[in-house]
């Protein structure tokens, strides 16, 4: 029953300007633990950066599409988690015209995983997608971050689509 009760009072909702100092700590704590897996890549921004960034409302600006939402994660008061998605069409002509809910960043509090929330914000995001006429939820993972990658898998249902291969030039 507690943690029922837990996961009854996370409310899940569309962020606001306020709501900037909460996601700052929520990215910076995920921006950490992507650094540690892949430091070649992996940068820990300035708090300054982030803020200016949710306070504007400059999140989903660089991103192809017009339509964008943050939501947030919110128990008693206090931001456990956060969700970046935007609305995208592939640029790529083979690509059968379509919309997709793209997820560019979801983050939970690490004291808060294994709780739900990760699950209830990507689950928001994409009822918000389907209702704006998306047809499929669209995210990229880290391929070291073998937690994410069963999160999103074995729990979530995604599949992997296509592989990003790099080389350091």
């Amino acid at each position: 029953m507690g943690d029922d009760h837990h996961i009854a009072a996370i409310e899940i909702r569309p962020a606001v300007p306020d709501d900037a100092d909460g996601i700052a700590r929520t990215f910076l704590e995920s921006a950490e633990y992507h650094a540690a897996l892949d430091p070649e890549r992996y940068a820990i921004p300035s708090v300054e950066t982030i803020l200016a960034r949710y306070r504007e409302d400059r999140q989903h600006t660089s991103r192809t599409g017009s339509d964008g939402i943050t939501l947030v994660a919110e128990l008693n008061g206090e931001i456990v988690g956060f969700l970046d998605a935007c609305l995208y069409r592939s640029p790529d002509l083979m690509h059968r015209e379509m919309t997709y809910c793209h997820i560019a960043e979801i983050a939970v509090r690490r004291d808060h995983w294994d709780q739900g929330i990760g699950g209830r914000l990507l689950r928001a995001a994409e009822d918000w997608g389907r209702r704006l006429g998306a047809e499929f939820a669209l995210l990229e993972y880290l391929s070291s971050n073998t937690r994410a990658g069963f999160f999103y898998q074995e729990r979530m249902g995604y599949r992997p689509a296509s592989t990003a291969a790099m080389k350091r030039l």
